[in-house]
């Protein structure tokens, strides 16, 4: 029995990198199973849990064991892969909360199929989809609803991903700045804070944030 789930676990694996006819050595099949701790489901599923195609799946797929080989990412490492985009600037803190959002069990971890799950909804979701989770992002103890303070914490550590050599120059207060006049827009009972239905209603009203969406659609 064990014997058949591991030779399935191979199979899925190589349909999703599209490796069939590179891993045929029982001794290779054997060394990449001792170094690989996850194995993702398979095409199938993938495919019917997700937006994308059985080849955008592989590219996908590819990328992500060039990177994580074991399967799974840990903090650190989903850290230290995300700085490589923003040498200018620290990600670290950002890449804290992006790592928290794709981490959906909680876990620790981030393996191929919460990211493919996080980046269909990113990029192939609905706007409706798209907002839900951006505002799980900025919720940061998922309580239902984002105050000041986490706003805050979101966009110090967006400020802070970019740099302080940008131009123009940001000023130190921007952030702040940024998020009163988010709460200026959104909080529309002024009650502080700012729950899903306000944040969704108020993208939507926004031509900026809704064109900035837009941009997401091809990009793979």
């Amino acid at each position: 029995m064990k014997a058949k789930n591991r030779d399935q676990s191979l199979s899925d694996s190589r349909e999703l990198d599209g490796s069939y006819d590179q891993l045929t050595d029982s001794e290779e099949d054997d060394f990449e199973l001792s170094t690989v701790c996850h194995r993702p489901e398979s095409m199938d599923k993938l495919q019917e849990q997700t937006k994308f195609t059985k080849k955008e799946l592989q590219v996908l797929y590819r990328g992500f064991k060039n990177e994580c080989p074991s399967g799974v990412v840990n903090e650190e490492n989903f850290k230290n892969i995300y700085s490589q985009f923003f040498p200018q600037g620290d990600s670290s803190m950002y890449a804290h909360f992006l790592f928290e959002a794709f981490d959906t069990n909680k876990n620790g971890s981030v393996s191929f199929e919460d990211f493919v799950f996080g980046l269909s909804i990113i990029l192939r979701g609905t706007i409706n989809d798209r907002l839900n989770w951006a505002f799980n992002l900025y919720d940061l103890n998922k309580d239902g609803c984002i105050t000041k303070e986490e706003m805050l914490d979101i966009m110090t550590s967006i400020y802070d991903m970019m740099g302080k050599y940008t131009y123009p120059t940001m000023q130190d207060e921007a952030p702040r700045e940024h998020v009163e006049s988010f709460f200026q827009k959104m909080d529309r009972n002024k009650d502080g804070v700012v729950t899903v239905e306000e944040f969704i209603e108020s993208c939507k009203k926004d031509e900026n944030i809704m064109q900035s969406m837009q941009l997401f659609d091809n990009v793979i």
